[in-house]
């Protein structure tokens, strides 16, 4: 598996920790690295784990607005969890990672939802995104 694969993989492992148990990001993260199976992270998967998990707490409330305009008839909190952190995931790359390309962003989050949720879901993810995708072209981002 590809190292930003497998961050991203962690990351809405983290996510949906934080939003299940709604504890502090540095202690979910904190557990989260303190119980992992393997242990032995290449540190870059570890530090863009993180970078990603932070990321998108620190811009929650912008991501929630963005997801919530391209939702229709889907309030966030009636989302599936994983399907809701797999959006923020998404649309944090989207809006804040102008390094990484739009279509690797939703490529990665469709496969999330295919493998952590279902087929329903990954074409749920990838209408939300490809609409905020749009957004973000024509630079009408937040």
């Amino acid at each position: 598996m590809r190292k930003r694969t497998l961050a991203r993989e962690y990351a809405l492992q983290m996510l949906y920790e934080m939003d299940i148990t709604q504890d502090s990001t540095e202690r979910v993260i904190q557990n989260f690295w303190d119980y992992q199976i393997t242990s032995n992270v290449a540190k870059e998967v570890k530090d863009f784990a993180e970078f990603l998990t932070r990321g998108v707490i620190q811009n929650l409330k912008d991501i929630d607005n963005e997801i919530s305009k391209h939702s229709q008839n889907w309030k966030l909190k009636r989302m599936a969890v994983v399907d809701r952190n797999i959006l923020r995931l998404g649309s944090f790359e989207l809006l804040f990672c102008k390094d990484i390309p739009p279509k690797v962003s939703i490529n990665e989050a469709i496969e999330l939802a295919k493998k952590f949720s279902g087929q329903e879901s990954a074409r749920f993810v990838n209408g939300i995104l490809d609409k905020i995708k749009e957004k973000r072209n024509s630079n009408e981002v937040c």
